[in-house]
């Protein structure tokens, strides 16, 4: 229970949890409207189902390369604000055109931008809480919330809403704009923030008076522990 109340008590469970929120959100609605747009663009049945496996593949493709640029590079966050704004710029692009081709190039970019932030965020996550126990509980709760967000998307594609959209679009972008990045670009601020009040030594007091095994138990708050950004 210590690490459980570790994880609820931390800042950074919550805003993780709303940037998987704004990646996961989005991945749930994507597959809600992509039969609609292979629909007006007068393919069916085969050619339809064909014609579904590129976005896909090109975010698989970007996936891969998203995760060794962020392995590398230790800059996730960074990683996942530049990944995002290609997500804003096809949601956008659903929403502004009713030309289906245009849709059609808007769900490449739809997908590229939501499902990289997926597994980079739970990377990010996995980097910044110390502790088995209290790493698996905030993946815990970050994945649940997220998954809660498909109830959402299930729900803002309406039948009578074809082939536009508009209000699920609506509320994709703004999960994207909102939580993705918005949220990304808070939490790699905040990050910054605390690392560079450690490396001066402003959290040096937190440790005062602490036996060896307490600083252990402390994790991620041990003024030691850098964050990744």
């Amino acid at each position: 229970m210590q690490y459980f109340w570790q994880s609820v008590r931390d800042w950074k469970t919550w805003m993780f949890a709303t940037i998987y929120m704004g990646a996961d959100g989005a991945l749930y609605a994507f597959s809600l409207f992509l039969p609609t747009i292979l629909a007006n663009l007068g393919y069916t049945s085969t050619k339809a189902n064909l014609l579904s496996v590129p976005p896909y593949a090109a975010a698989a493709v970007i996936t891969v390369l998203v995760g060794w640029v962020a392995d590398r590079t230790q800059q996730r966050g960074l990683c996942n604000i530049f990944i995002s704004i290609f997500g804003i710029i096809g949601f956008s692009m659903l929403l502004g055109s009713s030309d289906p081709h245009v849709q059609y190039a808007g769900t490449f970019l739809g997908a590229i931008g939501i499902y990289p932030c997926v597994s980079n965020t739970i990377s990010w996550i996995s980097n910044n809480a110390e502790g088995v126990y209290k790493r698996g509980v905030t993946i815990g709760f970050v994945i649940g919330w997220g998954n809660l967000n498909g109830v959402v998307s299930s729900n803002i594609y309406r039948g009578k809403d074809k082939p536009r959209f508009f209000l699920g679009h609506g509320i994709v972008l703004a999960y994207l704009t909102l939580f993705l990045l918005g949220g990304s670009i808070a939490t790699r601020f905040l990050l910054a923030r605390e690392n560079k009040k450690r490396r001066s030594g402003a959290r040096d007091i937190w440790i005062e008076g602490k036996s060896e095994q307490d600083i252990a138990e402390m994790g991620d708050r041990r003024p030691d522990f850098l964050y990744t950004l």
